[in-house]
Protein backbone atom coordinates (compact mmCIF):
# COMPACT_ATOMS: atom_id res chain seq x y z
CA UNK A 1 0.00 0.00 0.00
CA UNK A 2 2.85 2.34 0.87
CA UNK A 3 4.58 1.50 -2.40
CA UNK A 4 1.50 2.59 -4.30
CA UNK A 5 1.27 5.80 -2.30
CA UNK A 6 4.96 6.51 -2.80
CA UNK A 7 4.73 5.92 -6.56
CA UNK A 8 1.66 8.15 -6.74
CA UNK A 9 3.44 10.89 -4.82
CA UNK A 10 6.48 10.53 -7.03
CA UNK A 11 4.29 10.79 -10.10
CA UNK A 12 2.66 13.95 -8.75
CA UNK A 13 6.04 15.46 -7.94
CA UNK A 14 7.30 14.55 -11.40
CA UNK A 15 4.25 16.15 -13.02
CA UNK A 16 4.61 19.31 -10.95
CA UNK A 17 8.33 19.54 -11.64
CA UNK A 18 7.65 18.97 -15.34
CA UNK A 19 5.14 21.80 -15.32
CA UNK A 20 7.55 24.04 -13.43
CA UNK A 21 10.27 23.39 -15.98
CA UNK A 22 8.24 25.08 -18.70
CA UNK A 23 10.28 27.92 -20.11
CA UNK A 24 9.00 31.52 -19.96
CA UNK A 25 8.92 31.56 -23.77
CA UNK A 26 6.69 28.50 -23.85
CA UNK A 27 4.37 30.02 -21.24
CA UNK A 28 4.22 33.26 -23.22
CA UNK A 29 3.41 31.46 -26.47
CA UNK A 30 0.67 29.48 -24.72
CA UNK A 31 -0.92 32.64 -23.32
CA UNK A 32 -0.91 34.31 -26.74
CA UNK A 33 -2.08 31.33 -28.82
CA UNK A 34 -4.53 29.60 -26.48
CA UNK A 35 -5.71 32.61 -24.50
CA UNK A 36 -7.73 35.67 -25.41
CA UNK A 37 -7.67 37.65 -22.18
CA UNK A 38 -4.53 39.59 -23.12
CA UNK A 39 -4.21 42.21 -25.90
CA UNK A 40 -1.66 40.00 -27.65
CA UNK A 41 -3.91 36.94 -27.45
CA UNK A 42 -6.92 38.91 -28.68
CA UNK A 43 -4.89 40.33 -31.57
CA UNK A 44 -3.57 36.88 -32.47
CA UNK A 45 -7.09 35.41 -32.69
CA UNK A 46 -8.38 38.36 -34.74
CA UNK A 47 -5.47 38.13 -37.20
CA UNK A 48 -5.88 34.34 -37.38
CA UNK A 49 -9.57 34.63 -38.27
CA UNK A 50 -8.79 37.21 -40.97
CA UNK A 51 -6.12 34.96 -42.47
CA UNK A 52 -8.50 31.98 -42.38
CA UNK A 53 -11.20 33.94 -44.21
CA UNK A 54 -8.71 35.20 -46.80
CA UNK A 55 -7.45 31.65 -47.40
CA UNK A 56 -11.01 30.41 -47.94
CA UNK A 57 -11.66 33.23 -50.42
CA UNK A 58 -8.44 32.30 -52.26
CA UNK A 59 -9.49 28.65 -52.52
CA UNK A 60 -12.95 29.59 -53.77
CA UNK A 61 -11.50 31.94 -56.38
CA UNK A 62 -9.08 29.24 -57.49
CA UNK A 63 -12.03 26.92 -58.13
CA UNK A 64 -13.46 29.40 -60.68
CA UNK A 65 -12.14 28.61 -64.15
CA UNK A 66 -11.99 32.21 -65.39
CA UNK A 67 -10.16 33.45 -62.31
CA UNK A 68 -7.88 30.43 -62.09
CA UNK A 69 -6.76 30.76 -65.72
CA UNK A 70 -5.72 34.38 -65.19
CA UNK A 71 -4.51 34.39 -61.58
CA UNK A 72 -3.76 30.71 -60.99
CA UNK A 73 -0.06 31.17 -60.23
CA UNK A 74 -0.68 34.05 -57.82
CA UNK A 75 -3.43 32.15 -56.01
CA UNK A 76 -1.23 29.06 -55.73
CA UNK A 77 1.54 31.20 -54.24
CA UNK A 78 -0.89 32.73 -51.74
CA UNK A 79 -2.15 29.28 -50.79
CA UNK A 80 1.35 28.11 -49.95
CA UNK A 81 1.88 31.25 -47.87
CA UNK A 82 -1.34 30.55 -45.97
CA UNK A 83 -0.37 26.90 -45.49
CA UNK A 84 3.06 27.81 -44.14
CA UNK A 85 1.49 30.25 -41.68
CA UNK A 86 -1.03 27.65 -40.52
CA UNK A 87 1.72 25.03 -40.25
CA UNK A 88 3.79 27.33 -38.04
CA UNK A 89 0.69 28.00 -35.94
CA UNK A 90 0.00 24.27 -35.58
CA UNK A 91 3.59 23.54 -34.55
CA UNK A 92 3.50 26.39 -32.01
CA UNK A 93 0.26 25.02 -30.56
CA UNK A 94 1.85 21.59 -30.15
CA UNK A 95 4.94 23.21 -28.62
CA UNK A 96 3.10 25.40 -26.11
CA UNK A 97 0.20 23.10 -25.19
CA UNK A 98 0.40 21.64 -21.69
CA UNK A 99 -0.76 18.35 -23.14
CA UNK A 100 0.23 18.14 -26.80
CA UNK A 101 -1.44 14.78 -27.34
CA UNK A 102 -4.72 16.03 -25.90
CA UNK A 103 -4.63 19.08 -28.17
CA UNK A 104 -3.70 17.03 -31.26
CA UNK A 105 -6.64 14.67 -30.73
CA UNK A 106 -9.13 17.40 -29.79
CA UNK A 107 -11.71 18.77 -32.22
CA UNK A 108 -9.78 21.94 -33.01
CA UNK A 109 -6.48 20.05 -33.11
CA UNK A 110 -7.82 17.72 -35.79
CA UNK A 111 -9.31 20.67 -37.70
CA UNK A 112 -5.97 22.53 -37.53
CA UNK A 113 -4.20 19.50 -38.97
CA UNK A 114 -6.78 18.96 -41.71
CA UNK A 115 -6.45 22.64 -42.63
CA UNK A 116 -2.83 22.20 -43.74
CA UNK A 117 -2.80 18.64 -45.10
CA UNK A 118 -4.74 19.31 -48.35
CA UNK A 119 -2.08 21.69 -49.70
CA UNK A 120 0.69 19.20 -49.11
CA UNK A 121 -1.49 16.46 -50.59
CA UNK A 122 -2.10 18.66 -53.63
CA UNK A 123 1.50 18.00 -54.69
CA UNK A 124 0.44 14.40 -55.28
CA UNK A 125 -3.25 14.97 -55.99
CA UNK A 126 -3.93 18.58 -57.15
CA UNK A 127 -7.75 18.60 -56.68
CA UNK A 128 -7.20 17.85 -53.01
CA UNK A 129 -6.43 21.49 -52.25
CA UNK A 130 -10.11 22.38 -52.50
CA UNK A 131 -10.64 20.47 -49.26
CA UNK A 132 -9.17 23.55 -47.58
CA UNK A 133 -12.69 24.91 -47.15
CA UNK A 134 -12.69 22.88 -43.93
CA UNK A 135 -10.86 25.87 -42.48
CA UNK A 136 -14.23 27.54 -42.12
CA UNK A 137 -14.68 25.38 -39.01
CA UNK A 138 -11.79 27.22 -37.43
CA UNK A 139 -13.76 30.46 -37.57
CA UNK A 140 -15.60 29.04 -34.54
CA UNK A 141 -12.78 30.60 -32.52
CA UNK A 142 -14.52 33.92 -33.03
CA UNK A 143 -16.74 32.95 -30.10
CA UNK A 144 -13.70 32.87 -27.83
CA UNK A 145 -12.38 36.17 -29.19
CA UNK A 146 -15.59 38.02 -28.47
CA UNK A 147 -16.25 36.04 -25.28
CA UNK A 148 -19.79 35.26 -26.33
CA UNK A 149 -20.36 33.07 -23.31
CA UNK A 150 -24.11 33.50 -23.61
CA UNK A 151 -24.07 32.03 -27.12
CA UNK A 152 -21.86 29.15 -26.02
CA UNK A 153 -24.23 28.44 -23.13
CA UNK A 154 -27.23 28.53 -25.48
CA UNK A 155 -25.43 26.07 -27.74
CA UNK A 156 -24.81 23.70 -24.82
CA UNK A 157 -28.42 23.97 -23.66
CA UNK A 158 -29.62 23.12 -27.19
CA UNK A 159 -27.40 20.06 -27.50
CA UNK A 160 -28.28 18.94 -23.98
CA UNK A 161 -31.97 19.25 -24.85
CA UNK A 162 -31.43 17.23 -28.03
CA UNK A 163 -29.65 14.51 -26.07
CA UNK A 164 -32.39 14.47 -23.43
CA UNK A 165 -35.11 14.10 -26.08
CA UNK A 166 -33.20 11.73 -28.36
CA UNK A 167 -35.52 8.79 -27.70
CA UNK A 168 -38.63 10.79 -28.53
CA UNK A 169 -36.93 12.24 -31.59
CA UNK A 170 -35.83 8.75 -32.68
CA UNK A 171 -39.40 7.44 -32.43
CA UNK A 172 -40.61 10.50 -34.35
CA UNK A 173 -38.03 9.97 -37.11
CA UNK A 174 -38.97 6.30 -37.41
CA UNK A 175 -42.63 7.28 -37.77
CA UNK A 176 -41.80 9.84 -40.46
CA UNK A 177 -39.59 7.31 -42.27
CA UNK A 178 -42.43 4.82 -42.27
CA UNK A 179 -44.82 7.42 -43.72
CA UNK A 180 -42.50 8.49 -46.55
CA UNK A 181 -41.69 4.87 -47.48
CA UNK A 182 -45.39 3.92 -47.64
CA UNK A 183 -46.41 7.07 -49.54
CA UNK A 184 -43.44 6.80 -51.88
CA UNK A 185 -44.31 3.20 -52.68
CA UNK A 186 -47.96 4.13 -53.29
CA UNK A 187 -46.95 6.96 -55.64
CA UNK A 188 -44.75 4.56 -57.57
CA UNK A 189 -47.74 2.28 -58.06
CA UNK A 190 -50.28 5.07 -58.73
CA UNK A 191 -48.23 7.38 -60.98
CA UNK A 192 -45.61 5.13 -62.58
CA UNK A 193 -42.63 6.04 -64.71
CA UNK A 194 -44.60 8.39 -67.01
CA UNK A 195 -44.92 10.93 -64.16
CA UNK A 196 -41.28 10.54 -63.12
CA UNK A 197 -41.79 7.93 -60.40
CA UNK A 198 -39.43 5.45 -62.00
CA UNK A 199 -38.72 3.51 -58.81
CA UNK A 200 -39.71 3.27 -55.16
CA UNK A 201 -36.61 5.21 -54.01
CA UNK A 202 -37.62 7.94 -56.45
CA UNK A 203 -41.10 7.96 -54.89
CA UNK A 204 -39.59 8.10 -51.39
CA UNK A 205 -37.44 11.05 -52.49
CA UNK A 206 -40.58 12.88 -53.65
CA UNK A 207 -42.36 12.05 -50.37
CA UNK A 208 -39.46 13.46 -48.32
CA UNK A 209 -39.36 16.64 -50.41
CA UNK A 210 -43.12 17.01 -50.01
CA UNK A 211 -43.44 16.20 -46.30
CA UNK A 212 -40.65 18.67 -45.44
CA UNK A 213 -42.54 21.35 -47.46
CA UNK A 214 -39.48 21.93 -49.67
CA UNK A 215 -41.26 21.13 -52.92
CA UNK A 216 -38.59 21.21 -55.64
CA UNK A 217 -41.16 20.53 -58.32
CA UNK A 218 -38.94 18.21 -60.34
CA UNK A 219 -41.50 15.42 -59.84
CA UNK A 220 -45.25 15.97 -59.55
CA UNK A 221 -48.26 13.64 -59.49
CA UNK A 222 -50.48 13.74 -62.55
CA UNK A 223 -53.45 11.54 -61.63
CA UNK A 224 -56.31 12.70 -59.36
CA UNK A 225 -55.57 9.92 -56.86
CA UNK A 226 -51.90 10.83 -56.74
CA UNK A 227 -52.69 14.50 -56.29
CA UNK A 228 -55.10 13.72 -53.44
CA UNK A 229 -52.41 11.66 -51.74
CA UNK A 230 -49.99 14.55 -52.23
CA UNK A 231 -52.41 16.97 -50.54
CA UNK A 232 -52.74 14.66 -47.54
CA UNK A 233 -48.96 14.40 -47.30
CA UNK A 234 -48.62 18.20 -47.47
CA UNK A 235 -51.01 18.67 -44.55
CA UNK A 236 -49.13 15.96 -42.67
CA UNK A 237 -45.90 17.81 -43.33
CA UNK A 238 -47.11 20.96 -41.60
CA UNK A 239 -48.10 18.93 -38.54
CA UNK A 240 -44.80 17.05 -38.54
CA UNK A 241 -42.70 20.22 -38.50
CA UNK A 242 -44.07 21.22 -35.09
CA UNK A 243 -43.30 17.90 -33.37
CA UNK A 244 -39.48 18.06 -33.01
CA UNK A 245 -39.75 21.74 -32.10
CA UNK A 246 -42.11 20.85 -29.27
CA UNK A 247 -39.90 18.02 -28.04
CA UNK A 248 -36.78 20.19 -27.91
CA UNK A 249 -38.76 23.10 -26.46
CA UNK A 250 -40.00 20.99 -23.56
CA UNK A 251 -36.50 19.76 -22.78
CA UNK A 252 -35.06 23.28 -22.95
CA UNK A 253 -37.87 24.51 -20.70
CA UNK A 254 -36.49 22.31 -17.93
CA UNK A 255 -33.39 24.51 -17.81
CA UNK A 256 -35.36 27.75 -17.73
CA UNK A 257 -38.39 26.71 -15.67
CA UNK A 258 -39.53 28.80 -12.74
CA UNK A 259 -37.51 31.86 -13.78
CA UNK A 260 -34.34 30.37 -12.29
CA UNK A 261 -31.75 28.33 -14.18
CA UNK A 262 -29.45 25.71 -12.67
CA UNK A 263 -27.11 26.06 -15.63
CA UNK A 264 -23.51 26.66 -14.64
CA UNK A 265 -20.78 28.13 -16.82
CA UNK A 266 -17.04 27.60 -16.77
CA UNK A 267 -15.20 30.91 -16.60
CA UNK A 268 -12.14 29.38 -18.27
CA UNK A 269 -13.45 27.67 -21.42
CA UNK A 270 -17.03 28.98 -21.61
CA UNK A 271 -18.64 25.53 -21.64
CA UNK A 272 -21.48 24.72 -19.28
CA UNK A 273 -23.45 22.03 -17.48
CA UNK A 274 -27.04 21.71 -16.34
CA UNK A 275 -26.43 18.58 -14.27
CA UNK A 276 -27.26 19.13 -10.58
CA UNK A 277 -24.45 18.92 -7.98
CA UNK A 278 -21.75 19.37 -10.63
CA UNK A 279 -19.26 22.02 -9.54
CA UNK A 280 -16.34 21.49 -11.92
CA UNK A 281 -16.14 21.72 -15.71
CA UNK A 282 -16.04 18.36 -17.45
CA UNK A 283 -13.89 19.82 -20.25
CA UNK A 284 -11.08 21.66 -18.44
CA UNK A 285 -11.63 20.91 -14.75
CA UNK A 286 -12.08 24.54 -13.66
CA UNK A 287 -14.82 25.52 -11.16
CA UNK A 288 -18.26 26.30 -12.57
CA UNK A 289 -20.24 29.41 -11.72
CA UNK A 290 -24.02 29.79 -11.79
CA UNK A 291 -25.38 31.51 -14.90
CA UNK A 292 -28.77 33.15 -14.30
CA UNK A 293 -30.15 32.50 -17.78
CA UNK A 294 -33.68 32.39 -16.47
CA UNK A 295 -33.70 36.11 -15.66
CA UNK A 296 -31.48 37.37 -18.42
CA UNK A 297 -33.01 35.20 -21.09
Amino acid sequence: MSDTSDSSSASDVSTESGASRRSPLRERVEIIIFGNDTPAGHLFDVVLIIVILLSIVAVMLDSMVAVSERWGAELAFLEWIFTILFTVEYVLRLYSARNARKYATSFFGVVDLLAILPTFLSVIFPPGRFLLTIRVLRVLRVFRVLKLVRFLVAEDVLFTALRAGRRKITVFMLAVSTIVVIVGSLMYVIEGADAGFTSIPRGVYWAIVTVTTVGYGDIAPMTPLGQMLAVLLMFTGYAIIAVPTGIVGVEMGRFYGGGQSTWKVCGACGRGSGTPNVTYCGFCGEPLRTNDTGKNG
